[in-house]
Parts: structure tokens; sequence; C-alpha cells
């Protein structure tokens, strides 16, 4: 039986390609799965902005996108890693995730060096994987 988690990651149209290859490397080698942390891989990203076609209008996306369907995903390890990488421009990347049986996205910015939940706010009371990193 599968977990399935849809994840958008958006960044700078300066930033270093480079770190995100090493972001989806990590998700496909090294993230640790929910409830099996001795399990890694989860999944990888493609580059939603290197395929006009999937887009609509007549003009070519100015925003670099990648998307990846994660299986059984640690949540919470993905966004720390998120939040851990030196992105360029820290503050124009964002990360969206929606979680399986969840009807929306969440998204987490970085400031201050930390990654945050945006939207929807955070759940205090949710389960350890819907709880916003500190």
């Amino acid at each position: 039986m599968s977990w399935v988690a849809n994840i958008l990651l958006s960044v700078d149209v300066r930033e270093d390609s480079a770190l995100v290859h090493e972001f989806d490397q990590w998700l496909q080698t090294q993230a640790p799965r929910r409830n099996q942390p001795h399990v890694h891989g989860v999944g990888s990203l493609r580059a939603l902005h290197d395929t006009p076609e999937a887009w609509g209008g007549q003009k070519h996306p100015e925003a670099l996108v990648w998307a990846g369907v994660l299986n059984h995903a640690d949540i919470r390890a993905v966004v720390q890693r998120f939040g851990a990488t030196r992105w360029r421009i820290p503050d124009l990347a964002q990360l969206m995730i929606m979680d399986q049986e969840q009807g929306a996205f969440r998204i987490w910015m970085i400031r201050d060096g930390n990654a945050r939940q945006y939207l929807p706010l955070p759940d205090f009371g949710a389960d350890d994987q819907g709880v916003s990193t500190p």
C-alpha cells in the first residue's frame, strides 16, 4: 500500500540548479520513509518549466517549478532538508506539499534561516507529519 504526497518546489530564476539537483538526489536516495526510518528514497522531482506545453497560455513560463510524487515520505524530514538547503535567495524558495488525504497544499518558505509553514496556517494539534517545523 502506498502513501502519496504531491510536491512542488519553486525557486528564484537566478538559483543554482545544482542545489535543486542535490535536493532531488536526496529525495531519491537518502530521504527517510514515514514510519520506516531505515528505508531511504521516496521519489523524485521533474522540471515543469522545461515543458512549456504543460502550461496554459501562449507564453513560456517565467518561473522555475519542479514537481514530484513522493511515496511514504517523512514530510517533516523533507521540510527540514528544504530549510537546510543553502538556496542563493532563500526568501524566494517555496515548497508546496499535499500529503495523502489532504485537500490542499501546505506552503513553506524560508525566513530567518528556518522553513516556516505559511499556508494554511499550521495546525499545532496535528500529528507528527502535519506539524510545522519550528
